[in-house]
């Protein structure tokens, strides 16, 4: 399937500058190949096929280092709250039906959309050297999750006034003075304890480095494969999968992205979701999916009460206007209505 050609006039590029997103206007979709993605993107020089995803993926760190990809079944749920349990779906093994038409129309609904959730883990110490650089990348990610944008961009900028976002300050510093700085991201006591444990973990196992494997991130207190797939993507160019978030499970499962047509059945979990997706979506579409869904879910997929009469694709979306608003019951007769009925009666007679 050539899928250069299915988006015109259309390319999201998440970058680490200070702009968080630009929207270039182009006549290709995202393409792995490209070797003019910008300095510091989301986009490393990836070699990748069209083809099937269960063919490895192959990726360039910028170093001439060849890295071998890493086995991405059973994952643990560390950030999902629901439980462990799989479900038992009849999972997609080919691309649905419209799909290249379904993020055309997101990507035109969505161009103006300031998205809030991860976009500004890349800027995290953006001027210090690459292995401080990448241990700040990991502290913003840590601290995404679950919080918005802005709350997590003042928490990072509180640290690095202080000087606390390297792997040797945040060892020695109090645990309470990174609570405070922190604050108000969520669970900021418990991301404050595994700052602390990461710092050292980190100092110990990778001299104030990070770990440059999938499997390794997430032996980290703290992390799960949403952060940890996001790591990867930004600390080390190396694109090891989807990064599935709130948005992303509950959009691609409205979408019937994620289990076999007239099933009627969801995905329990953001981890089940990124293994449903990855069966079938291009690998080129692996970074870019995540923000353009974000978008989508933060401005008209909402997760309660979603603005499907204002988006385009409801043609083409099996949960349109079945969540739009919830069912009006029938007035209740008022215990003192009857009364007055009845004495109204009375006088008549």
């Amino acid at each position: 399937m050539r899928v250069t050609s299915v988006v015109r006039n259309w390319k999201l590029i998440a970058s680490f500058g200070p702009t968080q997103m630009k929207k270039e206007y182009t006549t290709r979709l995202p393409s792995s190949s490209s070797n003019n993605s910008p300095s510091g993107s989301f986009y490393p020089s990836v070699r990748a096929t069209n083809k099937r995803v269960n063919k490895s993926l192959q990726i360039s760190a910028g170093d001439n280092e060849e890295l071998k990809p890493v086995q991405l079944s059973g994952l643990p749920d560390i950030e999902d709250l629901a439980n462990k349990k799989t479900s038992k779906i009849p999972r997609l093994q080919k691309p649905p039906a419209n799909w290249e038409k379904v993020v055309e129309e997101i990507g035109k609904m969505t161009v103006d959309v300031e998205r809030f959730e991860f976009m500004g883990v890349g800027e995290a110490g953006s001027s210090l050297p690459p292995k401080e650089r990448r241990f700040a990348v990991l502290v913003s990610g840590l601290l995404s999750s679950l919080t918005k944008e802005h709350i997590n961009h003042g928490a990072v900028q509180r640290l690095v006034k202080n000087d606390l976002l390297t792997a040797v300050s945040i060892e020695k510093a109090d645990e309470d003075t990174i609570k405070s700085l922190i604050y108000p991201v969520a669970f900021y006591t418990r991301k404050a304890s595994n700052m602390k444990k990461i710092a050292s973990i980190c100092l110990s196992k990778y001299d104030g480095d990070i770990p440059s494997t999938l499997e390794e991130l997430l032996r980290l207190p703290g992390v799960g494969p949403k952060i940890a797939h996001l790591i990867m993507n930004i600390a080390w160019r190396d694109i090891q999968g989807i990064c599935v978030d709130t948005h992303v499970h509950r959009i691609s499962n409205r979408l019937g992205w994620v289990s076999e047509k007239g099933t009627n059945q969801k995905t329990k979990s953001p981890e089940e979701t990124r293994e449903s997706l990855e069966r079938w979506l291009p690998k080129e579409w692996w970074v870019p999916i995540n923000p353009l869904l974000v978008g989508f879910g933060q401005s008209i997929c909402t997760p309660l009460r979603p603005k499907c009469g204002k988006c385009s694709i409801t043609d083409l979306c099996p949960s349109a206007f079945k969540e739009d608003s919830a069912p009006k019951s029938a007035p209740k007769r008022s215990q003192k209505s009857a009364p007055k009925k009845s004495q109204k009666k009375k006088n008549l007679s």
